[in-house]
């Protein structure tokens, strides 16, 4: 089978890389703007845009399984237009692309945060209110394959709706708190009770390929040509648990406990810094509220009852995230590459 993986030089691209080689599929690609390293330049690399038909062109060609990641997805940094022109209508040339090249089958990376400000509990089939760019640009992706799907004659599209992924080589949310509590900067604020539903990207990768039957145990029941599920580890842990975790893996004591009211307090001269200059700080009310108030509780039901079952424990995937840190990732800068405004178009 011949796999084209856009935004495949990325953290999750990397490990979808490595297993399907494993399971022997060595005709990959990679389409994307960054140049792939580790076990993803083994692929044949096509620099290009996912908004560039012209580069899709030259990716797709023979291909029979496209892996969607390209996205634009950071927190900050990114214009509302930005999200939507990669995320909604990159994924319409995806589409469009495929047609071209007779190409059936494609997977789509979507995001919990589709569900946005809709009332729990948070299963496939619950409404959607997504109320960050983000979460409104991939549910309109989403719709793009959707309707892609319905033109038949074979069409099949499998969704997966992550939470927070981490693991090793990733520099988001799981590496920023490892490195403020191994530095000593990380304090707890309130009881930190709300649940933070996790993904560990070992375990979204193996579920995916076990949905599109790539592996040797195969769901319990046929996957639709176009069906949704959502992706999270469980059991699910609070902010407290997590934090607690990190510290035992590097052998430090809990975090401090403070009041939520004094971090709030704290916090009110970095949301000026931020109001006037616009640069994405370490600290900041909102920060403060979606790590410790802010419950992010979502469903995996749906994915547990094709038989699936994952391989990484949760709390084994933050010893692994942790044990990568203090090796490697600790002396290493994250780098962050967000997509540019316009299209990049490759010149032949």
């Amino acid at each position: 089978m011949k796999i084209l993986i856009t935004g495949g030089s990325g953290f999750i691209g990397s490990y979808f890389h490595r297993d399907l080689r494993a399971l022997g599929h060595t005709d990959l690609r990679t389409l994307d703007l960054i140049e792939p390293n580790g076990v993803a330049a083994e692929a044949t690399y096509f620099k290009g845009d996912i908004r560039d038909p012209k580069a899709l062109d030259k990716a797709m060609h023979g291909v029979d399984l496209v892996i969607n990641l390209a996205a634009a997805h950071h927190d900050f940094g990114i214009a509302h237009d930005t999200y939507y022109s990669v995320n909604e209508h990159g994924s319409q040339q995806v589409c469009d692309a495929m047609d071209r090249h007779g190409i059936r089958n494609a997977v789509f990376y979507s995001t919990v945060a589709v569900y946005g400000t809709a009332p729990t509990p948070h299963h496939e089939d619950a409404p959607t209110a997504p109320d960050s760019p983000y979460g409104g640009s991939k549910l309109k992706g989403e719709a793009v394959f959707r309707k892609w799907t319905e033109k038949g004659d074979g069409r099949r599209c499998l969704v997966i709706r992550p939470t927070v992924t981490f693991g090793p080589n990733n520099f988001a949310n799981m590496y920023s708190l490892i490195r403020q509590i191994d530095s000593g900067k990380y304090f707890r604020f309130g009881d930190g009770v709300n649940i933070k539903s996790l993904s560990y990207v070992e375990n979204i990768v193996d579920a995916t390929l076990f949905l599109l039957g790539l592996k040797d145990d195969k769901p319990n029941r046929p996957i639709a040509d176009f069906e949704i599920f959502n992706f999270i580890d469980k059991p699910d842990l609070t902010s407290t648990q997590i934090s607690d975790t990190v510290s035992q893996c590097l052998g430090k004591k809990p975090a401090p406990k403070l009041p939520y009211a004094l971090g709030m307090l704290m916090a009110l001269p970095f949301d000026v810094v931020i109001k006037l200059t616009g640069k994405n700080l370490p600290i900041s009310s909102a920060r403060i509220k979606k790590l410790f108030k802010t419950e992010t509780k979502f469903e995996a039901d749906k994915i547990l009852s094709t038989g699936y079952q994952p391989k990484v424990p949760l709390k084994e995937g933050i010893h692994r995230m942790v044990n990568w840190y203090k090796t490697e990732g600790k002396h290493q800068d994250a780098t962050w590459h967000q997509p540019p405004a316009e299209p990049v178009i490759i010149a032949d």
